[in-house]
């Protein structure tokens, strides 16, 4: 179990030990997408989370990292920590330039913040809009930061439910940094490459400037059978990568909060081999997309 929606619930932390992957992953391989829970007694969550997960220190993300065999990795804010990114800022510098970092703000942050964040090795800002959070981001607001952002040399990352991808597109696209989609779009791959919001997400990736992260194949049939689960997951990121695979990372989204179940992180890896058969598609996917999108020193 990841998470209780109990606040007051005790203490505890992230158990779950992947398998070894079968595959194994290029040099300078990066998860582009994962987060850090705690420990609460140094990094306090917020009164205003959703829910209390349990503690994943980056401890633990490291030993997770060892096992799998990524070498790289793009750590991001949690709604649990709130704009208090000491969380992510201490593990970027405990990773000594392997790993980076994606900021929660406020579209009203100080440019000063700004600036401090992309020296400590954020390299973007995350806004959701997603109902379960009980968060919405106004996106007008979010817009009118991008100047700012651009400034600093941060990119917009974001996080929608796939029926608002309709609406936040043509939005979006006057962002004045790049963009980087959560999740897949959050899209329903159970439905086919044919629906409509993956049509129009991958109409949205035509648009210069778009990426998106190949993460979130273990949400999309949690109840299917176990040899299958993953199956319609792994046919939508084929599907994305084969459309845009010049701007699309890849993540595990460790410790997988607000989830069905505990994903083995060593079977998301394995089905790399899937998404991305051949091994110059996922040096790109891994390697050279991450370093072209986060720049890493």
């Amino acid at each position: 179990m990841t998470a209780t929606h109990d606040r007051l619930a005790p203490v505890r932390t992230y158990q779950a030990q992947p398998g070894t992957p079968s595959l194994r992953l290029p040099p300078g391989a990066c998860d582009a997408h994962v987060h850090v829970f705690g420990p609460r007694d140094r990094y306090p969550y917020s009164e205003a989370r959703p829910m209390t997960p349990v503690e994943a220190p980056r401890e633990a993300l490291f030993a997770l990292h060892r096992t799998l065999g990524i070498e790289r990795c793009v750590i991001v804010q949690s709604m649990m920590h709130g704009h208090d990114n000491r969380v992510v800022e201490d593990a970027i510098a405990a990773g000594q330039g392997r790993y980076l970092g994606v900021a929660l703000v406020a579209p009203e942050v100080p440019d000063a913040e700004l600036a401090r964040l992309a020296r400590a090795g954020f390299r973007g800002v995350r806004f959701n809009f997603m109902r379960h959070l009980r968060s919405g981001a106004d996106v007008h607001e979010v817009l009118a930061l991008t100047p700012r952002l651009a400034a600093h040399g941060l990119h917009l990352q974001v996080h929608f439910e796939s029926s608002l991808v309709h609406e936040l597109a043509p939005l979006l696209a006057r962002s004045e940094v790049p963009v980087v989609i959560d999740h897949m779009g959050r899209v329903d791959a159970r439905l086919g490459p044919a629906q409509p919001e993956v049509r129009a997400l991958l109409r949205l990736l035509d648009t210069p400037g778009f990426w998106i992260k190949l993460s979130g194949i273990d949400r999309i049939d949690a109840h299917a059978e176990p040899q299958a689960r993953y199956a319609h997951g792994v046919a939508l990121a084929r599907e994305i990568f084969r459309a845009h695979g010049d701007r699309c990372v890849w993540g595990t989204d460790w410790p997988h909060p607000s989830h069905t179940h505990i994903p083995d992180d060593a079977v998301l890896v394995d089905a790399l081999a899937q998404i991305v058969p051949d091994e110059a598609g996922r040096r790109s996917l891994l390697v050279d997309n991450p370093q072209r999108l986060y720049r890493f020193d």
